[in-house]
């Protein structure tokens, strides 16, 4: 049976800190737990380390606004308390959201979050009808053959892309919302899609805004 009070965090990664690393991130909030000295779980065996799992990797460059990672604790703290100290320890680039516990049973966050939400800036003064023509037609090819290290891999788009993209412009920027499925098998990353669609040189920015879980229900937050 699990131990421990499992304490869900959602956190951001913006500005300059979205160029760390997902190893380098995981440190940050490992540094993080131990200054704001919650009483964290370690694991059994001859290396023992703190019970700390995240969500799906984010692509080094690529911001998140709702990034998850779960933490288990040896006793409980009051959210309001834990959420406190961890604005306190850690910068605000890669500073806490929101935090709640959850089952300590439940499964693992990089299992059961299957859909990711980003929105990706495009360059230049192409009109919106013209972009969402273009995504439109690559969408209406039914795959997309991208290339990674070395060897060729095709996606299904409607299996990629369970949503078609939305196009959005204002106040000169033109944004394109995106709903990509992860999984074992990896998953289409959106600047290549967009790319692919509007030509080379086009993304200014990416950013994963949402992280949601698939199950019979529809999609929704895992907090």
């Amino acid at each position: 049976m699990a131990e421990g009070f499992r304490l869900r965090v959602c956190f951001h990664k913006i500005g300059r800190l979205r160029f760390l690393s997902h190893l380098e991130t995981g440190r940050a909030w490992e540094r993080a737990a131990r200054r704001a000295r919650l009483p964290y779980a370690v694991s059994q065996g001859f290396t023992p380390r703190m019970r700390l799992a995240f969500g799906p990797a984010l692509p080094v460059g690529t911001a998140g606004e709702r990034e998850y990672l779960d933490i288990t604790l040896t006793r409980f703290v009051p959210v309001a308390e834990v959420e406190h100290a961890l604005h306190a320890a850690i910068v605000p680039e890669l500073g806490p959201v929101e935090c709640r516990y959850v089952s300590p049973v439940e499964g693992s966050l990089a299992s059961r979050l299957t859909i990711a939400v980003y929105e990706v800036e495009i360059e230049g003064g192409s009109p919106q009808q013209e972009i969402e023509r273009s995504l439109v037609a690559l969408m209406g090819t039914g795959r997309l053959e991208v290339e990674h290290k070395g060897k060729q891999k095709v996606f299904d788009l409607a299996t990629a892309l369970p949503k078609e993209p939305e196009v959005r412009s204002s106040e000169g920027r033109t944004v394109v919302r995106m709903w990509v499925r992860m999984g074992e098998q990896g998953s289409l990353r959106p600047e290549v899609f967009i790319t692919a669609a509007v030509g080379t040189d086009r993304v200014a920015s990416v950013t994963r805004t949402d992280l949601l879980i698939e199950d019979d229900q529809g999609w929704r937050r895992p907090l």
